[in-house]
């Protein structure tokens, strides 16, 4: 399932939890060998995998322990680069809108 802007939280909860278990399994790894691995609970992993919401904190030192700290700095990246963005910025910078106040002419109206 790709996750998108309108799945829910609870599916995107339940997929999240399903690649969790999916990342653990082709690692040979049990609940209980993750667990302690990642320092949580075999219960906290249960519901992680279930779907069911977990702390932040708790998903951090799982992915930690499965050598997946990558894909967290895939969540948020450092920069976030916006081309129409940029251009806003630069509009504003210049003193707002361009051509506010002035009419546009086109070329063949120049005289």
């Amino acid at each position: 399932m790709k996750l998108q802007d309108l799945t829910t939280s609870p599916a995107m909860l339940a997929e999240l939890g399903r690649r969790l278990a999916l990342a653990r399994r082709q690692r040979g790894l049990s609940q209980e060998e993750l667990a302690e691995r990642a320092g949580v609970g075999v219960a906290t992993l249960r519901r992680i995998e279930d779907g069911r919401d977990a702390r932040l904190g708790s998903w951090l030192r799982l992915l930690s322990a499965l050598d997946l700290v990558a894909a967290v700095d895939l969540l948020l990246p450092e920069e976030q680069r916006s081309p129409l963005a940029e251009v806003r910025g630069e509009r504003r910078r210049r003193g707002g809108q361009a051509g506010r106040g002035t009419r546009f002419v086109w070329g063949d109206e120049r005289p």
